[in-house]
């Protein structure tokens, strides 16, 4: 039985900002149910421990994240979430002391990257105080995210907007370095206990309008993830934001029928002769970023 190290279970296709990096879904806005959440770990149990409540969509909006937590806990999942931070606050009595959630990412690029965010200091202070209190009361690991950096010599500009970031936490953590000087793109440098912060170059999300190149590389699509979409659509990967891979329906068909469909299984047979056979694969960076 294939088994992967993840399963990314979108919980929401619903988005509280829009960020220039992220484009917004096409998709229908909808909150996955309780009991379509509790089936869906029925059928990947087979198959991971871990679940990403993320493809699109912001995870704190859900009303029930807390029951959804509680389901993943009594059904033996660990839960990684990714969020943009924004409603830390009002959701963190939904979070905090889940035994469910191992990991948080925060997105704090989330904040430049919308036009509408005010208050720079308040929004990553509120983040900064959700960590210490949910570190110091579980084994919870919390990574802070920086992913806009450009792939030339950054800007004054843009220098300066992460150093205001930095120094909130700098100051927080009471760090005696600047953060800057040791964390280099696509890796991360911890700051406490449990704590990360993590830099990299602005996310780019495939999508078939963009240029194909020669379809080689080596993906880890269905190799070591999957994800389903809110709406049962199952897709290779937690790049697919749009389910332009489609390779089946949760509601339709059960998930060890999906994943090993033809559609499925051509995806796999050509990744191990690193040529890509999906379309949207061929227009995908991180294939070659992170393949072999």
């Amino acid at each position: 039985m294939r088994r992967f190290k993840k399963v990314y279970l979108e919980i929401t296709s619903v988005c509280n900002l829009t960020c220039s990096f992220c484009p917004p879904t096409k998709r229908q806005k909808e909150f996955i149910t309780v009991e379509d959440f509790s089936k869906r770990l029925d059928e990947i149990k087979p198959y991971t421990e871990f679940i990403y409540f993320h493809v699109k969509g912001e995870p704190l909006l859900h009303p029930k994240i807390d029951q959804l937590l509680d389901l993943s806990a009594e059904k033996g999942f660990k839960v990684n979430i990714t969020t943009n931070g924004t409603l830390i606050n009002k959701s963190k009595h939904k979070l905090l002391n889940k035994p469910a959630l191992r990991q948080m990412n925060f997105s704090l690029h989330s904040f430049d990257g919308h036009a509408g965010s005010e208050n720079k200091v308040e929004y990553v202070s509120s983040i900064l105080s959700f960590i210490k209190e949910a570190t110091s009361q579980s084994e919870m690991i919390a990574s802070l995210r920086l992913w806009n950096l450009t792939q030339d010599n950054a800007t004054n500009a843009e220098r300066q907007r992460n150093r205001q970031v930095l120094e909130i936490i700098e100051k927080e953590f009471e760090l005696n370095y600047r953060i800057e000087e040791r964390v280099l793109p696509g890796s991360g440098v911890k700051i406490a206990n449990r704590i990360f912060i993590n830099q990299d170059y602005e996310f780019q999300w495939p999508a078939l309008h963009e240029e194909e190149d020669d379809g080689k590389g080596f993906c880890l699509g269905l190799r070591d993830q999957a994800g389903i979409l809110a709406d049962g659509t199952v897709v290779p990967c937690c790049l697919d934001g749009e389910g332009v891979i489609n390779l089946g329906n949760i509601n339709d068909s059960s998930f060890s029928e999906i994943i090993v469909g033809d559609r499925a299984q051509r995806i796999v047979d050509g990744f191990s002769r690193r040529v890509a056979v999906e379309e949207l694969c061929k227009k995908c960076g991180y294939r070659k970023r992170f393949g072999k």
